[in-house]
């Protein structure tokens, strides 16, 4: 007979295992299924190692401006091995803990592959469990393009596995991760080309932001190409040569990372078998309240194809127990004015509309406020970086409806800002609130 749950989650990533948490503080019989280390994504291959590596690609960076400070440090090099070897330790450790933390909770773990049966059946390598409800939570991994020899690049998964640094590095594709790993490798020694299909880097984000990052990008030595569409992948004796549609190539190069997108796992889950739709991309369409069309199978996190951010899907597995089993009726995520950091170098940090979606959406009853200064940490060099700060406002009150930052320290001041747009706050608000000095985030409350 099959074990019987009040609630299954497929997928042990972040969003799955805060969604069996919450259930379970609430009483419910919860069970956890995964095929690998529990933390998905952002623990293993994605948030938690890139900032670490961010991390030694800041202290690289610093280095440049010491001596603007009286220290006379000499770097000899950078040991990429021992640093992956620690960060590996490290999200280990992570893993122990999340299984820790089921524990603690009462929740099951189930290590294995899960296949739908049919809309309240799960079968788990040939063990055959059921459930009352089920979310599916199985995240995402990165895309490759369908061209000759892409094969023979990695992906940001393969990023985390290199056991040294590769000198040459080629870089395909233009959103945050992208431009993380560009930092990243330029920071520690490489010699990085990032190739981009359209004129920009992060052509999703305000503008600004792209103009002053490939500035950055262009000063650090960086060589960006655009309007480069990959044809296939060559490996020579001096190593991959990437050919583009219109004839140009590009290497050799050490190693190729492609960063052109992500895609939904969810090709071996039969999801039709429990009569679940799926888009043509393979994501699992929900509506507001992370609901799909099959009566209780939900959806959230990456595998949906909305804001595909860590704690966006912890946000909305902890929303949808409160619904579910917290007697909270109608409580949801809100998927507008959500904060992120891109951690490039510098770091970006941005909430609410761009420019463009905002006078789209207003029209001309909307103002730009910005801002455009060295910060202090450059004050005593010669190798000055600038940072850029912009505040959107709409309606006769002002409400601030988008605000975008790049610049040093940009990822820890975005988090208050960001309450102070889901408050509704106005420039006036902005303006009235009393300057921190010196730091680079008083221009936010004092721009005119």
């Amino acid at each position: 007979m099959a074990e019987r749950y009040d609630l299954l989650v497929i997928g042990g990533g972040s969003g799955g295992l805060a969604h069996a948490q919450r259930a379970a503080e609430y009483g419910a019989k919860a069970a956890v299924v995964e095929y690998g280390p529990l933390g998905g994504t952002c623990v293993n291959v994605g948030c938690v190692p890139k900032k670490i590596m961010w991390y030694a690609a800041h202290h690289a960076h610093g280095f440049h401006h010491v001596a603007d400070y009286g220290f006379d440090v000499e770097v000899k090099g950078h040991d990429w091995a021992g640093l992956k070897e620690r960060r590996d330790a490290y999200i280990k450790r992570l893993n122990g803990i999340y299984e820790n933390n089921l524990d603690k909770r009462g929740v099951t773990y189930l290590s294995g592959h899960a296949r739908f049966v049919d809309a309240h059946t799960v079968d788990i390598d040939g063990q055959k469990v059921e459930a009352d409800r089920i979310v599916i939570a199985t995240g995402g991994r990165p895309s490759v393009p369908e061209i000759p020899g892409a094969e023979l690049g990695i992906t940001s998964d393969e990023f985390f596995e290199l056991d040294a640094r590769p000198q040459r590095v080629l870089i395909a594709g233009s959103g945050y991760i992208a431009v993380e790993l560009a930092g990243v490798f330029n920071a520690l020694g490489s010699d990085v080309r990032l190739v981009v299909r359209k004129d920009s880097v992060l052509r999703e984000f305000d503008k600004m932001l792209a103009t002053r990052l490939m500035d950055c990008m262009d000063r650090d030595d960086i060589d960006l190409v655009t309007r480069v569409v990959p044809k296939s992948v060559e490996k020579t004796d001096a190593g991959l040569v990437l050919h583009a549609e219109d004839g140009r190539t590009f290497g050799p190069a050490d190693s190729l990372v492609w960063a052109i997108g992500r895609s939904p796992n969810t090709g071996t889950l039969d999801a039709r078998k429990a009569g679940v739709e799926l888009d043509d991309r393979g994501f699992i369409p929900t509506d507001k309240l992370q609901q799909t069309n099959i009566d209780d199978i939900f959806a959230l996190g990456d595998v949906t194809g909305r804001a595909a951010l860590t704690p966006v899907a912890i946000a909305a597995g902890r929303r949808l127990a409160d619904r579910l089993y917290g007697g909270m009726e109608g409580r949801h995520l809100d998927y507008e004015t959500i904060p992120t950091v891109i951690f490039s170098h510098p770091t970006i940090g941005t909430v609410g509309l761009t420019e463009d979606e905002a006078r789209e959406q207003y029209g001309d009853d909307m103002k730009v406020y910005s801002s455009s200064f060295i910060g202090m940490y450059y004050a005593l060099g010669t190798n000055k970086r600038r940072s850029e700060m912009k505040l959107i406002t709409a309606g006769a009150d002002e409400r601030v409806v988008g605000c975008h930052v790049i610049g040093e320290g940009a990822d820890e001041m975005m988090q208050g800002f960001a309450v102070a747009m889901r408050m509704g706050a106005t420039k006036k608000d902005f303006d009235d609130t009393v300057a921190i000095h010196p730091t680079s985030s008083e221009e936010l409350v004092t721009m005119r």
